[in-house]
């Protein structure tokens, strides 16, 4: 066997695990469901799931993969053998979601080649550039064969050299245009009152299907339930402080999905606060317009689309390691033959994506998605859920968090140990289920979130 690598210790694991934290989740997802749903009340309740909710599940997860050493294809059968069957669920949702996710990283490689060569959508044509987008299969495929092997790339270079190193570049770099964008957006005419909307509370925007939608989304944003913890955990040195480390990337992510709703939802308000409802086409239909509307469109596209880029690499890259980690503990095969294995699957189904928007678009699924927002739908809606509250009960009920704590106690005492407790136990399971029920009642159309 291939000696195992390792972080270079907590501050290249918390920047890789931040890294693919801060994704499509934070820069695409986060804002739209923030303006969807009340702003302020969104943000309120999404904060205190991540320190409460999402800290429990990524101290699990990242426990599970330091104390075992392995991928989730084998962690879960090291610690309890009838429990293996988690681990094939937790490796085949990033098996699933990386073929999309690398097509929608196309889409972004595609606009910010579109900014850089000068011809960008105009101001009410960007709904037909991006219909005619998805149209284009031989463009699509192209820049999803380019992201890929960027992503690859990486990934080829291992732990320290590849992931680690990029993510530290990356991430400094990510956070500076961030700023830079959201500083930008606020000084625009009229962009005062989406700041307001963003950050002053008013617990009347609060509703059910807004904490419905906050609780999937902070699945989404730390990279929960789809193994990329447990993968990244397994990497982690045993002197390494875990809870602080956690601590840490939720801040950075929190720091960031505030950073991405300062750089678009004030931009709609001084454009034309009646977007707020775009949904997934504000960042692809919406913003291109509102570019348009501001003067410097080129400048202010190529920097924003760039920044989208960084942020779609780096969860990509973390994903493509859960699936080459898994690979590699499971069936003892070379780390250069797993990366290939993941590289060629992901461009195949993600052509299968790409062909469910033209002469694929007949084929349906789940009530009428089409091959994309399947796939999108059964791994965020169905096998993340089941895969976190398996988590909870083998954690919190079958191994014990004793054994939790053991590992955590290596490094130091173990501050939130209470929280935990209830969390994984109690809360958490709880939540789980009303994401998994509601998430499939909105999708079947009996009930609208």
């Amino acid at each position: 066997m291939e000696k195992r690598s390792t972080f270079t210790g907590s501050f290249g694991f918390v920047m890789a695990a931040a890294s693919s934290a801060i994704g499509l989740g934070n820069i695409w997802r986060f804002p739209y469901l923030a303006a969807k749903y009340g702003g302020s009340a969104f943000l309120l309740v999404y904060i205190i799931l991540v320190v409460s909710f999402g800290f429990a599940l990524m101290i699990a997860e990242n426990v599970i993969g330091r104390k075992t050493g392995k991928g989730p294809l084998a962690a879960f059968s090291h610690i309890n053998k009838k429990w293996g069957f988690v681990g094939f669920l937790a490796t085949i949702i990033p098996a699933l979601i990386l073929p999309y996710y690398n097509v929608i990283g196309g889409w972004v490689v595609n606009y910010m080649a579109t900014y850089i060569s000068g011809s960008y959508p105009e101001a009410g044509g960007a709904s037909q550039f991006f219909s005619d987008m998805l149209l284009d299969p031989a463009r699509l495929i192209t820049v999803q064969v380019i992201f890929t092997l960027i992503v690859t790339a990486v990934v080829v270079c291992g732990i320290q050299k590849g992931i680690e190193r990029f993510s530290k570049i990356l991430m400094p770099i990510l956070f500076v245009l961030a700023i830079a964008i959201a500083v930008y957006s606020i000084t625009l005419p009229g962009a005062m009152e989406g700041v307001k909307y963003f950050f002053v509370p008013d617990l009347k925007r609060l509703s059910l299907e807004g904490i419905l939608a906050a609780m999937g989304q902070m699945f989404y944003s730390l990279s929960l339930a789809m193994g990329i913890m447990i993968t990244y955990g397994s990497y982690l040195p045993k002197d390494s402080d875990i809870e602080k480390s956690v601590s840490q990337i939720e801040i950075f992510d929190t720091l960031i999905a505030i950073l991405a709703g300062l750089m678009i939802i004030p931009a709609v308000f001084a454009f034309d606060k009646s977007q707020l409802s775009a949904g997934p086409g504000l960042m692809f239909i919406t913003l291109p317009e509102v570019f348009m509307s501001m003067g410097g469109t080129r400048i202010i596209g190529i920097l924003f689309f760039v920044l989208v880029l960084f942020a779609a690499l780096t969860s990509a890259i973390s994903l493509t390691e859960a699936l080459v980690t898994s690979l590699c503990d499971k069936f003892k095969w070379n780390r250069m033959v797993s990366i290939a294995i993941v590289c060629v699957w992901s461009i195949i189904l993600g052509i299968a994506c790409i062909l469910g928007y033209s002469s694929w678009s007949h084929v349906r699924f789940f009530g009428g998605l089409d091959i994309l927002d399947s796939l999108d739908f059964i791994t965020n809606s169905v096998f993340m859920p089941i895969t976190a509250l398996l988590t909870c009960i083998l954690v919190g009920y079958v191994w014990g968090t004793d054994k939790v704590k053991e590992e955590i106690e290596l490094s130091g005492k173990f501050k939130r140990e209470k929280l935990f407790i209830v969390m994984i136990k109690v809360v958490a399971p709880v939540f789980v289920i009303a994401v998994l029920v509601s998430s499939i009642l909105n999708t079947f159309g009996i009930i609208s979130l």
